[in-house]
């Protein structure tokens, strides 16, 4: 398959995302003179932007590469949960798969940021485990919506709306229905991702999940991490972000280390966003692993470029792949 033709098949996938969904707001500003009440900036604020975040990114990526992208979440039924349904709706998303919850609150990511620079970040957020009843309701809700997805990504942000229940439920399902699962962990749930096609933690992830410190320059121990993780967790395939270092992957019989490519690094937000959606879709395709890893790793490193979480421009990402693969 040509990359002009991936591109193309890209346009007719759907993509279910199961995760946490949260609003990315920004306040852009300028500052001239540091607080007379304490030693801090004082931002005078130009402009406030308020984005979809966490695994709303992941759909905005999906989005962004052409395919039909579906969240599946639970929010707070508050201000910043009717906010959360109508920056869906002027996405042109689908809002079908929320449920509002009274006993929650919806997450809240507020950056400041001066000139190009992020001064704080305030969150607002819980990260309770959903209830039973709720976990029962999102279960059922992404069974009818995932009838038929071409793959279905775990987007884990540990805000509790995903559980190991959860995991275990969407997991069997998926096998049955021979839809391919791929996963963004985090810590609480890491070593739940049981029977998964393609798992995608980072360098920091992987040490923390296995509990294994082991140099990431030596490539023979690399190889030694991921094989213990695909053995323990019974999966199909590993992709693990390095940072500056690339990516590595380890699916359907194939090993690759794709290094980072040279850009100028404006900010990294968002990033692994980026890359499980590219991913995501790759593995909707069938596509052989270096395929997806290369292409993964270029989208990854292109929104570093831009400042603050923006979603992948198809354009840019196929003239890259182009000249580069």
């Amino acid at each position: 398959m040509t990359i002009s033709t991936i591109f193309e098949q890209f346009n007719k996938l759907k993509v279910l995302i199961i995760g946490d969904i949260m609003i990315d707001a920004y306040i852009w500003g300028k500052v001239d003179r540091i607080s007379p009440e304490a030693p801090v900036p004082v931002v005078n604020v130009k402009r406030r932007e308020a984005r979809l975040g966490g695994a709303g990114n992941v759909l905005m990526n999906v989005q962004a590469l052409g395919a039909e992208a579906i969240i599946c979440s639970v929010i707070g039924d508050d201000a910043a949960g009717f906010q959360l349904i109508q920056l869906l709706e002027e996405s042109k998303l689908s809002t079908e798969g929320i449920i509002q919850s009274e006993t929650r609150i919806t997450t809240i990511k507020e950056r400041i940021i001066a000139g190009s620079q992020q001064v704080v970040r305030v969150d607002t957020e819980t990260d309770k485990q959903i209830t039973d009843n709720e976990k029962d309701s999102l279960s059922e809700k992404i069974k009818n919506l995932a009838q038929n997805a071409d793959v279905i990504i775990f987007e884990d942000y540990d805000k509790g709306v995903i559980s190991k229940e959860l995991i275990t439920e969407i997991t069997t399902f998926a096998n049955q229905k021979n839809i391919p699962t791929v996963v963004d962990p985090k810590k609480r749930n890491f070593l739940h991702y049981e029977n998964t096609t393609l798992f995608k933690p980072n360098l920091k992830e992987l040490r923390e999940g296995l509990n294994i410190n082991f140099d990431v320059k030596n490539t023979d121990e690399l190889e030694a991490a991921v094989s213990k993780l695909k053995e323990m967790l019974n999966l199909e395939g590993a992709f693990i972000t390095l940072s500056e270092r690339g990516v590595y992957i380890d699916y359907q019989g194939e090993k690759n280390h794709i290094p980072a490519h040279i850009r100028q690094i404006s900010d990294v937000s968002g990033a692994g966003d980026t890359v499980i959606s590219i991913a995501a879709c790759c593995v909707a395709l069938g596509l052989p692993a270096e395929t997806i890893a290369q292409l993964a790793n270029l989208g990854g490193g292109l929104v570093c470029e831009y400042v603050g979480v923006v979603p992948i421009d198809k354009q840019k990402l196929l003239d890259e792949a182009i000249k580069y693969l």
